[in-house]
């Protein structure tokens, strides 16, 4: 079952309708139809057999999605790389995954071409912001040059245990792992989406997402391609932006940033919220805070889930029944969860354990790394995410932190997002992050850094008086540092490797 195939099943009865607005361009899904068999009878001009990878550091635009679809379409992988990758990350990703065809900025061609150099039969190729480049120009001179345009094409038949997509891992602790990504991934997780979000071909989705990670590329935009809904695409987060079209949108996908960014603006009102009918965060923690003032002011519920490169979706709140803030919601149907602890004991409520999945939505190993793979799942087939979480009664999750975040001070484990939410609780404080670092007596010090509210003169011997008389000594933070902003990548999340690095002296 190739992905797009799967996709795609409803797109003739649905020619006319509008599958995507970038500005003033319109694309029905005829087009995106067209679109992707031009780039597909490309990519099978170049003679490249079925898993063969496809790679792009690009923008986003309409282009870099048909560029995508059209590599599922044709049966190769497709290998996104995050725009904010440095020349090094690029030439361990590139000479990692060996892909035949890469695509870059034009800005950056220069840079590619003394990365591939060498690189045996690899083709490089353009797009630009604007979707223009030479990989713009081959599709669409070859599909001037042949019978009908090219815009027809036989999709490649593939097995659900194919791979469709290479995810690389952040690599914060060692070597960046490729998530292999089958065409079964994909369907299945898309699938159970679209009926627990109750998405359909009435929605609008604004997708303000970037388009090389699951979130931005995967749930955002195979939902709506599954339901036969409409996006209403920007190309960066611009909150003004976003407000302007809230009143013809149904749907926003974002992360905890998107949320903090609108509510800062005096714009953002109930009334240009009338017509939505979900919100979704995920990737990174949403604060309670948030979660609460975005309620008060719009009188909707963010609906917070839960997912990762090697899974997509595991965990979301009901769509319908309580949300809750401070957690991730349940298991989706088809997604087994468990908690377990020491000899893949199950650990009981409210007691952290490693959070253990499987499910058709699993991944199936990391690329070229056997061994690697073999250590993530379990004798009994469960795949390690590496998160600590709780089961609270009623069946919800909660997400205590990472496992390579667990702090171990003095032979006692400290998992940092119970001081975080005590923390943020503090008058003053906008967010903070605990980490631990190297100490002489105890191995791992507790170290607290926090961005406090403009205007608040918070005292580090203040914050480390009130964790104490609320958490037990070994649990304390040994120092308090105030910064103004906290690290964090392009998803949102905060960068723990590098506050360790900054403060482990």
């Amino acid at each position: 079952m190739n992905a797009y195939r799967f996709f795609s099943r409803d797109f003739a009865q649905r020619a006319d309708a509008v599958f995507l607005e970038d500005g003033t361009t319109r694309y029905t899904y005829a087009d995106l139809e067209r679109e992707t068999a031009r780039y597909a009878n490309f990519y099978a001009s170049l003679d490249l057999p079925p898993g063969e990878r496809v790679a792009g550091q690009i923008e986003k635009s309409p282009q870099a999605l048909f560029m995508y679809l059209g590599a599922l379409r044709a049966g190769l992988a497709y290998l996104p790389l995050n725009t904010a990758y440095r020349q090094g990350e690029l030439a361990y990703f590139l000479g990692d995954a060996e892909p035949r065809v890469v695509v870059c900025d034009p800005a950056s061609e220069e840079a590619f071409r003394q990365l591939t150099t060498g690189m045996k039969g690899v083709q490089l190729f353009t797009l630009d912001e604007n979707g223009r480049g030479t990989l713009h120009d081959r599709v669409h001179a070859m599909a001037d040059a042949a019978p009908g345009g090219n815009a027809t094409f036989a999709t490649v038949a593939r097995a659900t245990d194919d791979l469709a997509v290479i995810l690389y891992t952040s690599g914060t602790t060692g070597r960046s792992k490729g998530a292999m990504v089958t065409h079964g991934n994909l369907t299945s997780n898309a699938a159970t989406l679209v009926e627990h979000w109750r998405i359909t071909d009435r929605d609008v989705l604004i997708h303000a997402l970037p388009m090389f990670h699951i979130h931005g590329l995967f749930v955002a935009i195979h939902t709506i391609l599954l339901a036969g809904a409409k996006i209403l695409l920007h190309k960066k987060l611009y909150p003004k932006a976003l407000i302007t079209d809230l009143p013809r949108a149904t749907l926003l996908m974002g992360v905890p940033t998107f949320y903090v960014r609108l509510l800062g603006e005096t714009g953002f009102t109930k009334d240009v919220c009338r017509n939505m009918r979900l919100f979704i965060s995920g990737s990174a923690p949403l604060l309670l805070e948030t979660f609460t003032a975005f309620q008060e002011r719009t009188g909707h519920t963010i609906l917070e889930r839960y997912g990762m490169s090697e899974s997509g979706m595991i965990t979301s709140n009901p769509y319908e029944g309580e949300r809750r803030g401070g957690t991730v919601g349940m298991p989706l149907p088809g997604v087994e969860l468990r908690v377990a602890g020491p000899n893949l004991k199950p650990m009981p409520f409210d007691m952290p354990g490693d959070i253990q999945i499987r499910g058709p939505n699993v991944f199936k190993g990391y690329w070229r790394m056997p061994e690697k793979t073999k250590e993530e799942f379990t004798e009994d087939g469960w795949f390690r995410t590496g998160d600590i979480g709780t089961w609270t009664y009623g069946g919800w999750i909660s997400i205590v932190g990472r496992a390579k975040d667990l702090i171990i001070s003095g032979g006692y484990n400290v998992y940092p997002k119970e001081i975080e939410l005590l923390i943020d609780d503090l008058p003053g404080v906008v967010e903070s992050a605990v980490i631990g670092v190297p100490h002489t007596d105890f191995g791992e010090a507790v170290v607290a850094v926090i961005v406090p509210e403009k205007g608040t003169l918070l005292k580090e011997a203040e914050v480390i008086g009130y964790v104490k008389s609320q958490l037990a000594n070994y649990k304390v933070p040994k120092r308090v540092h105030f910064v103004d902003d906290l690290p964090r990548n392009t998803m949102g999340k905060v960068q723990k490797n590098v506050l360790r690095e900054q403060y482990k002296s």
